[in-house]
């Protein structure tokens, strides 16, 4: 069966789209579309990997100012941010795509553009997800449009990799003002997340006296063994299909190359595990440090010298959320991507994105963007479809409508 919309946000929709206000600032937004793409492909060529969005929030700043945008600042923990005040009496939202990128700062940046495809590494994740923040607040200046709810703004950063969400988690927990949550992770209008997978990334070091590989073999335990023990138990874990949950050792290593020969002092370990729900990614961690635990005293005992010990650092520790799959935001989503053409747009219940700082949060949040995965996304050949990029952005500025209320239309929330 397809997913049924209640009457009210419906209603609600119908009632918005009908005002001559909101048809404006849609068509704005289909010819606008080449002078956001041109905003896009600038920033798109400013390096910004995870801890280093500086020069990226500089120029968005620029950006928001020019369209009009109030209190514009980097705040302490490095976000840009413009607040777009409402006329009262509506729910104040939060609209935000990431400035970082998983790119280092000498990846080499160029614009490839042909055949109706934009090509260089971050045009999609985030920077258009940056830009279409800003075709929203365009769009609204353009019509004319009030919202009752205030409407900030927000290039987020260190939403990528060891970023771990960080720059979402610090501004919604420094604005308890925020009632919604709009995230734009990339392109599209055919997609939306709304849950948060828990996601837990943790170091593992294994400690022991170490020696020479030839010397002291048999009068120590070795950490790497240890470690190498703990993976392959960690590798035969089961795991629930539903709800998904997963794990990887993603990295192992000890020593280098002038340590060859040598039983080390210490080996690490990286494994990464997720779940989409709290109860299960628990369950999993305490697998996992079960295995490692038995490990060390595995190879402890067989050698019954030292004792090899290990500490535990998290890397990236972002939790686990629900929302239900009739919020009125997430009904709103999906209303809103029927009404731009997608017969049957693609809910993710499932996905970490910077939603689940939202969620985590207690905010009603969803995560837009295109419901047809591409494999180039992350990658050095990322590319970026123009035919029909507006409609990714309209499907933002009804959401947030939707979110914020208007004169033609309350909140849904």
């Amino acid at each position: 069966m397809s997913y049924q919309v209640s009457q009210q946000v419906q209603k609600a929709l119908d009632d918005l789209t009908s005002a001559p206000r909101i048809q404006k600032a849609l068509s704005f937004m289909e010819a606008d579309q080449e002078e956001i793409i041109q905003r896009q492909m600038e920033l798109a060529l400013i390096p910004a990997p995870t801890f280093h969005e500086e020069k990226k929030a500089r120029r968005l700043l620029e950006m928001f100012k020019a369209e009009g945008l109030e209190d514009c600042h980097i705040d302490e923990y490095g976000n840009c941010v413009g607040l777009r005040r409402g006329t009262g009496g509506g729910r104040t939202v939060l609209l935000e795509g990431h400035m970082d990128t998983v790119f280092s700062m000498d990846t080499q940046l160029k614009i490839t553009r042909e055949d109706g495809w934009i090509h260089c590494p971050g045009i999609v994740d985030d920077t258009r997800g940056c830009v279409t923040a800003l075709s929203v607040v365009r769009a609204l200046n353009v019509a004319g449009i009030r919202t009752k709810g205030d409407i900030h703004v927000v290039g987020t950063v260190q939403e990528e990799g060891m970023g771990a969400l960080r720059g979402m988690k610090y501004y919604v927990n420094h604005h308890p003002e925020l009632e919604a949550s709009v995230s734009i992770d990339g392109d599209g209008y055919r997609g939306v997340i709304y849950r948060a997978t828990g996601i837990q990334t943790a170091e593992i070091t294994f400690r022991g006296k170490g020696g020479h590989a030839y010397i002291a073999f048999g009068e120590v335990a070795n950490p790497l063994h240890a470690a190498a023990r703990a993976a392959a138990k960690i590798s035969v874990l089961e795991v629930p299909k539903d709800p998904k949950t997963t794990y990887a050792v993603t990295c192992l290593h000890a020593g280098g190359p002038s340590s060859v020969h040598v039983i080390p002092q210490e080996a690490k370990m990286v494994v990464n595990f997720r779940s989409n729900t709290p109860e299960e990614l628990e369950k999993l961690r305490e697998k996992i440090f079960s295995a490692i635990e038995e490990a060390c005293r595995e190879e402890t005992r067989f050698w019954g010298k030292d004792a090899i010990t290990y500490e535990c650092e998290y890397l990236c520790d972002v939790p686990a959320g629900l929302q239900d799959d009739h919020s009125p935001i997430v009904e709103a989503a999906v209303a809103a991507s029927r009404y731009l053409g997608c017969a049957e747009p693609n809910r993710y219940p499932d996905g970490c994105t910077n939603c689940n700082r939202a969620i985590e949060a207690g905010l009603p949040a969803v995560c837009l963007g295109d419901g047809d995965y591409d494999p180039h996304i992350h990658s050095l050949e990322e590319r970026f479809r123009e035919e029909g990029a507006y409609k990714g952005c309209q499907q933002a500025l009804l959401v947030t409508l939707l979110c914020a209320g208007t004169e033609e239309r309350d909140s849904v929330l």
